[in-house]
């Protein structure tokens, strides 16, 4: 969604690197660059004027000009400011103390709100409260069916009393919505409302009508980030026609350039309350004002990258994990895969390496991941059988070629997972061992019990010696590379290779 004006601004900010003062003339270029990039992502033009004035007047004041490193300084102003410009806060839900708490939906026709309506009741659901859909969308063709399709993926009572498609009237739908949910101790109702192609007196009136039934405790406005600065003329007139607490913006995984959630705060006074990420009913957030500020200036969102690994990994699942590697238990296949699946509930690789710091300059990259080999490498493991996924060793020729048949791939990428997956292993194993992965004996990388008694020996072997004057030689010496009596003459036979993974002969062409 920002990723061109997170290029933009990432180059302007390229220009300030290694200035030890800024000039004013500095501080106009850098302002115009924020300006252009600002204007190009279509935001409108009353808040990129006053976002523009604000970070120039700061940007000359004294605490640029007392700085150690003005082009830091300059970065978190405009990141404070990108905070500000997005709502400040976290918005939250304010539930009601008695009765239901009524979520009412609005907004055009198109901008995704039968489907959102699914995703926000599964997001409740998730934090242990008892949604209940209510279908008032009784115009579009076959919005009820749709509605009910969506409740039952995400696990919700979907209330459809009519059949929708022009029969039914909403407000009664909406009126009987809430005795139902009294009734069956749902304590959040989500009313999903009709809309229209464009905003018209009709289509108003309707949804005060439903409003005054409903009488919600929290109306939210769905808004196509797609649309533009349409968006932002769009939440305009719902306000002044209806009125609304909060925005939730949805397709921001599109490639649309974020005018509308850099300007809809700023233009209507309501904050973005949830975005919406993808098609999948578990794509919606919560919308971070902080975290998107720092993601649109490539600083990252780790702390979304956390949330979505707490949601994904099990528990028990982490748990049985770290026993295994500290008790320097074999890592197996079933492992490899029940930690991959997990990483593909937290979404596509991309979008997870995207939400790491300083990952703009790799967007070409990013962008040429496959998700699907995390599939293909699924069907390998899912076609051994499970003694070969205990014990890759006994994998011969034969057994591999029935596993390529088997999954529908090839030796030559059954060859390249065992590979993967043995050094994999390797790793899990130093790290049982309380070292880092690497080569065996570098100093702060954790070695093998084997290479670290060789070091021990060494190390008395050269107890007693004399010790060169020369300070190179002596150092050496020290080291355990001079193995002769006297210390004085480096071993200068080759090394030997035989005792070198595979992986690295074949690094050195042996």
């Amino acid at each position: 969604m920002f990723a061109t004006l997170s290029d933009r601004l990432a180059a302007t900010f390229k220009g300030l690197r290694g200035k030890g003062r800024l000039s004013e003339a500095d501080v106009d270029l850098t302002v115009r660059e924020i300006r252009t990039a600002l204007l190009e992502a279509d935001v409108a033009l009353p808040v990129v004027r006053q976002f523009c004035a604000t970070v120039k007047e700061r940007a000359l004041s004294e605490e640029v000009s007392g700085a150690l490193n003005p082009a830091q300084q300059v970065v978190k102003i405009v990141h404070d400011e990108l905070v500000t410009v997005l709502g400040g806060e976290t918005a939250r839900i304010t539930y009601a103390k008695t009765g239901p708490t009524v979520i009412l939906l609005a907004g055009l026709q198109g901008a995704g709100k039968t489907t959102l309506a699914g995703k926000l009741a599964l997001h409740l659901r998730d934090q242990g409260h008892t949604p209940m859909l209510v279908a008032a969308d009784l115009q579009r063709p076959n919005a009820v069916d749709q509605l009910k399709v969506v409740g039952e993926r995400a696990g919700v009572t979907v209330y459809a009393p009519e059949p929708g498609n022009g029969v039914g009237d909403p407000v009664e739908v909406t009126t009987s919505a809430r005795a139902f949910a009294e009734s069956k101790l749902h304590d959040v109702v989500i009313v999903d409302t009709a809309g229209r192609l464009a905003v018209d007196a009709d289509l108003m009136q309707q949804l005060r009508d439903v409003r005054d039934a409903a009488r919600p405790d929290v109306t939210l406005l769905v808004v196509d980030a797609m649309i533009g600065q349409d968006a932002v003329r769009t939440a305009e007139e719902f306000q002044t026609g209806v009125g609304f607490d909060a925005v939730v913006l949805t397709k921001l995984d599109g490639d649309a350039r974020g005018g509308a959630a850099l300007s809809v705060v700023s233009v209507t006074g309501r904050p973005i309350m949830f975005a919406s990420v993808g098609e999948k009913l578990t794509d919606f957030e919560t919308f971070h004002p902080d975290r998107m500020a720092s993601r649109i200036l490539d600083m990252g969102d780790v702390l979304t990258l956390i949330e979505q690994a707490e949601k994904a990994f099990d528990a028990d699942q982490a748990e049985r994990m770290a026993k295994k590697v500290s008790e320097g238990e074999d890592f197996t296949l079933d492992d490899f895969l029940e930690q991959m699946q997990a990483v593909k509930k937290m979404g596509s690789l991309g979008s997870i390496l995207k939400m790491l710091p300083g990952m703009g300059d790799m967007k070409a990259q990013l962008d040429q991941i496959d998700d699907k080999e995390l599939d293909r490498v699924a069907a390998i493991i899912q076609s051994m059988t499970p003694g070969e996924r205990q014990d890759p060793k006994i994998l011969n020729a034969s057994r591999r070629a029935r596993i390529a048949r088997g999954s529908g791939s090839t030796v030559s990428d059954v060859n390249g997972l065992i590979d993967r997956f043995t050094q994999a292993q390797k790793m899990m194993k130093q790290m049982g061992k309380g070292g880092m992965p690497g080569m065996p004996g570098m100093p702060g990388f954790g070695g093998s019990k084997k290479s670290k008694g060789k070091m021990a020996k060494s190390s008395k072997k050269g107890k007693g010696k004399a010790r060169s004057g020369n300070p190179a030689k002596r150092a050496a010496q020290e080291r355990g590379e001079l193995v002769d009596a006297g210390g004085d003459s480096p071993d200068m036979s080759p090394p030997d290779l035989g005792s070198l993974p595979p992986e690295l002969k074949k690094l050195l062409g042996q």
